[in-house]
Parts: C-alpha cells; structure tokens; sequence
C-alpha cells in the first residue's frame, strides 16, 4: 500500500462529484456528473434517486482512475450531501416509491402554515432548533406517505425506509446493510430532538411520521460499513457522513466557539460554531449540529442569504452587463466612491433574520449622475451587508461565543464559494463586515470537510484538531475603510430594506 488516501463523496443539488485527497488535503483527482432538476408542478423540485446513486458509483470509480493510485490505497469514504432532500424506497426490493423531493420544494408550504396558525411552531423551535418551513424533511415524508398509493400503510408495516440523500447512499453503497444518518443531517429534518440527540417522539406525531422509517443516527465520524466489493474493487469503510454546510464548516477549520464561516453560492449560507451549547436564536436564526464526535455533538447557529451570486448573475440577464462576473466587478469597480446607491436584491423573498418570502427587490439612491457602475457596487456591497445583518443577529443570539471580551480581536469570517475568487470582493466583505476576512484557498471545502471527518473516523488523524489542520493554506484581508464610512452604509441598507418587505 502507498500513502493513505481519503475519498469524499460529494451530492450537490445539481451535481454529484467524488474528489480524493491525500492526508494534508490536497486533492488529487475530480470526477463530476450533472443533476437532473425536474419541476413537475408550480414550487415542485424533485431529483431521481436512481440517478444520484449511479451518478455515486461513477464518479467514484473516475476520481480513483484518474488519481492513478490503487483502490488499495483508499483509507476510508466520507459522504457529504444536500440536506434536508429526502427519498422513501421499499426495503425489500431498493427502489425509491416516488422521485426525491428535494429542499428547495414548497409543496407542503400549506401545512406549514396550518400548523403555525395552530400554535405549534414555538414547540418545533424548542425541540428541534428549526423554524416550520417546507425547506426541512418532515413534511416532505408525510407527503409522501399520504400521497403515494397504500405508502402510509406499508411504512407502518415496516416495509419501506426513509432518509436523506446521505441515508439513501449509504444504504445502496453497502448494499443494504447500514440505514444510517448522522446527527448533522438529522438536526435539520424537524424530527430530531437537540438535547435528547435522537428521534423526537412528539414530532413524529405532530408530522406523523413512523419512526420505524428512519435511519439510526450515528457520529459525524463513525462507522457506516462498507461498500460492496463489485463497486470499486475491494469493500472500501465508510467512516464519515455529514451535511454540506456543516462539511464545508470543518473545511474551513471551523471547529471551536467563535469560528465561523460563509459560503457564497447562488445564495450564501453562514455559520457560526457555538461548541456545546446551542443557542436559542432570537433572531429567527436557525440551531444546528455542527458535528457530533463520541457521542457529543457540537453546535453551530445557521443563517441564510437567498440571493448573493445570482445577484451578480442578475446583472447580467436582467441591466445587460455581458461578460460575467470579472467584468461585473470591473464595472463595480469604476463607480463614483460614496455614490449613495443601495441595491436590495430580494428577488425571491429576504432569508435571515428577515424572513419575509414576499419581499421583493428594489434599488434607492438614484440620482442624475449614477448609472451601471453604481448599481454594479451596490449590487456587490448587497451581499457584503446581508452578511453583516448575519453577524449582527449571531453576535446578539451567542455573544460567547462569538468572542465578546477578551476574544474578539480573535474573530475572523473564513469564506468560500464562488464570489469568494474575486480578492476585490473580500476586501469589500471586509470593510463592510469589520471583520477580517480568510479567503479559502480551495474551493472543495465541503468535500474536504467529508474527507476529514473520514480521516477522523478510521483513526488517520489522532484528533479533531489533527484532522481540521490537515487543509491548504489561505490569504486573510483586514477591513481597510473608515468606520464611519461601514456604518453610514449600513444605515443605508437599514434604511431601505423595511421599504421592501411585505
């Protein structure tokens, strides 16, 4: 055998990608397939699980290939996924009942509101650390099972099983021997209970969902079998399972009270780790497990961005700015400084702390001599100052663990994602934020988290700090503009969102 080598499995949401490391996080070889979306109805998004599970098995035969290293040298697989997408199949035969349907779906967005109407919201936030929103599984499942012929019979007969994308690989990888989730992916199902750390008996009945479907949970870093010998050549363990923002959290090294990171994507998705305690959020912030080692779990408070690179995209497809980002930025980049511009890109509703789905966009501040290059700023600075309203509810909801005190010169905003490339747009995050601001040198932090988290798990790193050491280097950029120019911007943002929201 050569150097251990550690696989992660990555699922996305529109692709499915294996990538292997060698034990210092270095990857060194990719393999990737595009997932299918289908929208069969108005707010409806499935994914065929048959597709996922071979688009799995290809594009981990391919990275291992191209890596040409042996199939011997393969330490352990770690799997990370999109969250909250959930598949039911029958136990017997393997095959799914109906399509994944997956987070972005609203179908069940109208028993949400039944069940918020009746009271029941402030429990489910209690126990779960969740809001009521057709984004989590639980609802999902239930439509499942009152919607497909005979499903909800047969799931209390205990001849059908259910899980999250991750559950569903698993248990073909191993060929059905292991039905098994971690506590990540648990905590955002509106079915695990935070302090209990196993399935709530009283949202199994408030969804009616038979726990007989679900999944043991397990530790972020466990043992999840072994994958069928036919796959790769040799039965391969299965040592990680864990959510892709809290995949991307250890990426990022994420892994004391304090640390946090955001990851801009089409939205943008930012956590905080809050260590053993988990928060209650006044600020309709989501609590989440970061991770759970040896039994323990590790908490982290989540909060999301609906529209940060689409906001760039926008630019494009909506004012006519050909040539993508780079020249976005260089439009930017252009502008009158103190324009007084204020881009709202609420597109499809304000995420966190706002919460208002029925907000809509906006632009303030025009005057005769602003043009493209000002709205191209603002547009930019939009996703700086979302984020700060991020910071600001996490530094009130966990002020400990956001390093108040003798901590906060400490704190620091790591980031990822593809708005993260452009060194001009870190700088701005950084003045805008106040924060320093660590720009990841690699863009694979999710994968690389599933990979160390298998590290972990088959005992190559002797710690967790061993394992969220073992990542490529990054460029930190301090926060250069005057204070008082980040704060009358972010009284302009003040300003202007209550004008768009419903």
């Amino acid at each position: 055998m050569g150097e251990p080598l550690l696989l992660a499995l990555d699922q996305g949401t529109t692709s499915t990608r294996a990538i292997l490391f060698d034990a210092a996080g270095a990857a060194l070889s990719t393999a990737s397939r595009p997932l299918r979306q289908s929208y069969p109805a108005d707010g409806w998004v499935e994914h065929d699980a048959e597709e996922i599970f071979a688009a799995c098995v290809a594009v981990l035969r391919e990275a291992v290939e191209r890596s040409g290293r042996a199939v011997a040298d393969l330490a352990a697989i770690g799997v990370t996924n999109q969250r909250e997408t959930v598949v039911v199949w029958d136990r017997a035969t393997g095959r799914p009942i109906h399509p994944a349907i997956v987070w972005q779906d609203r179908r069940t967005a109208a028993v949400c509101d039944r069940l918020r109407a009746a009271g029941a919201e402030e429990t489910v936030t209690q126990v779960t650390g969740l809001l009521l929103d057709p984004y989590f599984s639980a609802t999902k499942i239930a439509w499942l099972l009152d919607n497909v012929a005979g499903a909800r019979a047969r799931a209390e007969a205990g001849e059908l099983l259910c899980g999250t994308i991750d559950s569903w690989v698993v248990w073909r990888l191993t060929g059905g021997r292991v039905h098994a989730t971690d506590a990540t992916n648990a905590s955002r199902t509106l079915l695990y209970g935070l302090e209990t750390q196993d399935w709530s008996p009283e949202m199994l009945r408030l969804f009616d969902v038979p726990a007989v479907l679900l999944p043991q949970v397990s530790d972020t870093a466990g043992d999840y079998g072994e994958t069928e010998i036919d796959l790769l050549g040799r039965a391969v363990p299965i040592r990680a399972v864990v959510g892709d923002q809290q995949g991307a959290l250890m990426g990022q090294g994420c892994i004391r009270p304090g640390e946090m990171k955001a990851t801009y994507g089409t939205g943008c998705f930012m956590l905080l780790h809050t260590g053993q305690t988990a928060p209650r959020s006044r600020s309709r912030l989501l609590t989440t497990v970061a991770s759970r080692l040896g039994g323990r779990p590790a908490f982290a408070l989540e909060g999301s961005i609906f529209v940060a690179g689409a906001a760039i995209q926008w630019l494009g497809e909506g004012l006519g700015v050909t040539g993508g980002p780079r020249t976005a930025e260089a439009l930017a980049r252009s502008a009158k400084p103190d324009h007084g511009v204020v881009v709202v890109p609420a597109f499809t509703g304000l995420g966190a702390p706002w919460w208002d789905a029925e907000a809509r966009g906006a632009i303030f501040g025009l005057t005769r001599d602003a043009g493209l290059p000002e709205i191209a700023a603002a547009t930019f600075d939009a996703c700086a100052l979302q984020t700060r309203d991020l910071i600001e509810a996490m530094r009130g909801d966990a002020p400990k663990a956001f390093g108040l005190g003798e901590n906060a010169a400490s704190v620091e905003l790591r980031i990822d994602g593809g708005m993260s490339n452009s060194v001009w747009f870190s700088q701005r995050l950084a003045d805008l934020t106040g924060l320093p601001v660590r720009r990841a040198s690699y863009q694979e932090t999710t994968a690389l988290g599933a990979a160390l988290f298998a590290g972990l798990g088959v005992g190559l790193f002797g710690s967790l700090e061993d394992a969220a050491a073992a990542r490529p280097a990054s460029d930190l950029l301090r926060p250069a503009a005057p204070d008082r120019a980040r704060e009358a911007a972010y009284a302009r943002w003040l300003d202007a969102v209550p004008r768009v929201r419903s």
